[in-house]
């Protein structure tokens, strides 16, 4: 089980570096340029200037369909090169010296430590196995890192499994856990763990009677693509190739294999199952990654392939028995134009979401016994006003997540009612499902969490929802009463462009409310009611929150998300925009007032914000974004995402790509906004010289004052191993920097 998107608003993919003390490097001349925009950093302030390197300009033209394309810090994507490196380093200072001199950071960083102390313990990605047993992650009140925990029934005695802190401690780099999946007799669980937010995971097999390891660890399993056979004595996984010196990063993530490996056998033994390189006869690509999964009351087995970027893939049935014989013949179920979003086992029945036939989702079920899609049956279906987003299994149901904006809610499904019954709620909010992959139990548990009530894990048994308190109710004092708006904001095209407002209760509406705006839109991932310590803090502070669904979220399923997806990308941008332009209006901010935030692909939603409208902005804030498209897909990951946002090698993608890359559409002499871009060294799904190449340039061709900074972490990656401590202090490193730059605070002298 992979742990839980922690992707929010400077609570998941933001850290705080490690204190910083290289010398400035020697890349080039400092520019004139560079030093009066340090100098006036203070905004007024008497303090003492900090000065940076500004990076020399290379560049390098090249012509594309009849375009030409200039890319003058090209040189920076080689980031092992010892000067591009100083030159990162000595900017992650000049950021570092800034940020400490703001008068309101300490104050912040105190006030969201004792807020989130406040909520307790955390726990994600909770699983239930036969047994009655339970799984899951937690970070106890004060601990800086998730744990694997396991109990027997919801009152059962915790006991720890792995403490990645344990081994931070011994080797001085923040480790975490990427993933987990317990064997189904309770014999043996497997982790994948990696260390500096590299997210390189390796796999680890654990006996939970003694607490050993089993074997070694085995390298280059990153995803969480691990399945235990219905016997438990062995298991299947995914491991990338070994990588070859001098290869491209386009290399990294093809023909990887599916391997098979007994307990206990050295991880040479592992016999290799399925794979581009492996079932060649299947018709595979070599970006196609694969997965062998298994249920313990089924006597089949399903082989599914992603590009690890878009859920639809191939997929094949086969008897489990099979596995590994010479003989084995795969019998193919779907395609990728089958557009297959999510497959489940039980018994003879193969379980499938899809957008076919139905924009927002419907769920068939396929009689293995006769693989053909045209003999499946339709068992839910998402009704006009609801996004059918996930589900799970359980022993006589199927359960759904359905959407509702940003609320979502339960269905039941027995396959007698299509449009299934919906499950009660104690309060409007978002429900998750824990999963019950063995189809055990014919109860619900599932987590509940809303924009102003906390996470807490509920039972539903088909007659009374009962909390179960394993995560008991947040009171935290002192915190303001919130209120909570929808609005729609009216688009370039007219489009309603849907986001949730939340302030404090009682707001004036005089356009003086420090407001920021954040938004993805992107893989059809949309913004969903959650409870965050850090929004509360920024309310505190006067401050408004806004989450704005713009087109490429799934918001109402996929027509919307591919309204912003490829070609139609702009419409990602435009609708924020228009969401800023509403927010002016209506009074809630002013140009003064106002901030955008997006991280990963949501770069390309306020990158791109603040280059076509950077008069609506006072500043913004980017997360390891997606800032240079062109050069995107010559990256190990960019190569996996050409599926979501297009190929230069396309003429109307390439044409797309240049007018979504943030980098590409900075203009000399255009007064932009405050930026800080946010990135770590080992970030394996952005590369770093993304937001190099774009302070790089912002430096340069910004005609306002307004600073830009380049908060380098060298120890974090894409913010999903970063510890409470990083994300913490990156809080309150974005929080001061906005409020700074929209009069609400000082750099002290």
């Amino acid at each position: 089980m992979s742990t839980e998107d922690a992707g929010k608003l400077f609570s998941g993919n933001l850290m705080k570096p490690p204190l910083l003390t290289r010398t400035l490097g020697t890349t080039g001349l400092r520019s004139l340029a560079t030093w009066v925009m340090w100098a006036t950093l203070g905004l007024g302030s008497s303090g003492p200037a900090v000065a940076a390197d500004a990076a020399p300009i290379r560049m390098v033209s090249t012509r594309m369909h009849g375009v030409r394309v200039d890319d003058p810090y090209r040189y920076m994507e080689n980031v092992r090169d010892p000067q591009v490196r100083d030159w990162l380093v000595s900017q992650g200072e000049a950021a570092r010296g800034v940020l400490d001199q703001i008068d309101v950071r300490e104050r912040l960083l105190k006030r969201l430590e004792a807020v989130s102390l406040a909520t307790g313990d955390q726990i994600g990605s909770l699983v239930r196995m036969p047994g009655d047993r339970l799984y899951y992650l937690k970070r106890e009140r004060g601990e800086r890192q998730f744990k694997l925990r396991m109990r027997t029934g919801i009152q059962g005695q915790e006991q720890l499994l792995v403490d990645p802190e344990a081994i931070s401690a011994r080797t001085g780099v923040p480790h975490a856990i990427n993933y987990f999946v317990p064997s189904w007799d309770g014999q043996h669980i497997a982790y994948g763990m990696s260390a500096g937010g590299s997210e390189d995971a390796s796999l680890y097999i654990l006996q939970v009677a003694t607490g050993q390891l089993v074997g070694t660890p085995i390298p280059r399993v990153q995803q969480g693509l691990v399945h235990w056979l219905p016997d438990s004595r062995s298991l299947t996984f995914n491991q990338l190739k070994t990588p070859v010196a001098g290869e491209p990063a386009t290399e990294v993530y093809l023909d990887s294999q599916v391997l098979w490996l007994m307990v206990g056998q050295a991880q040479s033994a592992a016999i290799p199952v399925f794979g581009p390189t492996v079932t060649r006869a299947l018709g595979l690509s070599r970006l196609d990654v694969g997965e062998v999964f298994f249920s313990p009351d089924s006597r089949w087995m399903l082989a599914r392939t992603t590009d690890t970027t878009l859920p639809e893939g191939f997929l094949f049935v086969a008897p489990a028995a099979d596995l590994g014989k010479p003989d084995l013949v795969w019998r193919k179920i779907a395609g990728p134009p089958d557009q297959i979003h999510q497959a489940a086992l039980r018994g003879d029945d193969l379980y499938l979401r899809t957008p076919q036939g139905a924009p927002r989702n419907r769920v068939l079920r396929l009689d293995l016994n006769m693989p053909t899609l045209a003999s499946a049956t339709v068992v839910a279906v998402a009704p006009p006003d609801e996004v059918l987003e996930r589900f799970s299994l359980n022993q006589d149901a199927l359960i759904a997540e359905m959407r509702q904006g940003t609320q979502i809610r339960l269905r039941r499904f027995t396959g007698k009612d299509p449009t299934g019954t919906l499950l009660p709620t104690e309060f409007a909010g978002a429900s998750r499902l824990h999963g019950d992959p063995s189809h055990a139990y014919t109860d619900v548990l599932f987590t509940l969490s809303g924009w102003t009530e906390g996470p807490r894990t509920f039972r539903w048994d088909g007659q009374q929802l009962t909390d179960t308190g394993l995560r008991p109710r947040i009171v935290a004092a002192g915190l303001p009463e919130i209120t909570v708006t929808e609005l729609l904001a009216p688009s370039h095209d007219g489009t309603l462009v849907p986001m949730t407002v939340l302030h404090r209760k009682g707001l004036v509406l005089d356009g003086k409310n420090p407001t920021l705006l954040r938004g993805y839109g992107a893989y059809g991932y949309s913004e969903t009611a959650y409870y965050s310590p850090e929004t509360l803090v920024w309310i505190e502070q006067g401050g408004v929150m806004v989450h704005a669904n713009v087109r490429g979220s799934g918001v109402y399923g996929r027509d919307w998300y591919q309204a912003g997806f490829k070609t139609t990308k702009s419409n990602t941008w435009k609708d924020g925009i228009a969401c800023a332009r509403a927010l002016i209006a209506q009074g809630y901010a002013s140009p003064q007032t106002l901030a955008i935030s997006g991280g990963s692909a949501g770069g390309i939603f306020a990158g791109r914000a603040i280059t076509a409208a950077p008069e609506l902005f006072a500043a913004a804030i980017i997360q390891v974004g997606m800032l240079d498209a062109i050069r995107s897909e010559e990256s190990a990951n960019g190569i996996t995402n050409i599926s979501e946002f297009g190929t230069v090698k396309h003429p109307l993608e390439f044409a797309a790509l240049l007018e979504m890359s943030t980098y590409h559409q900075i203009q000399d002499g255009v007064a932009y906004p405050a930026v800080m871009l946010v990135h770590g060294m080992n970030d394996p799904r952005v590369d770093v010289w993304n937001s190099g190449k774009v302070a790089a340039r912002l430096q340069v061709a910004n005609k306002s004052t307004k600073p830009t900074l380049l908060r380098l972490d060298l120890q974090a990656g894409h913010g999903m191993g970063s510890t409470a401590t990083q994300r913490r202090s990156e809080t309150a490193d974005g929080f001061a920097f906005l409020l700074w730059q929209m009069g609400r605070a000082n750099r002290r002298n």
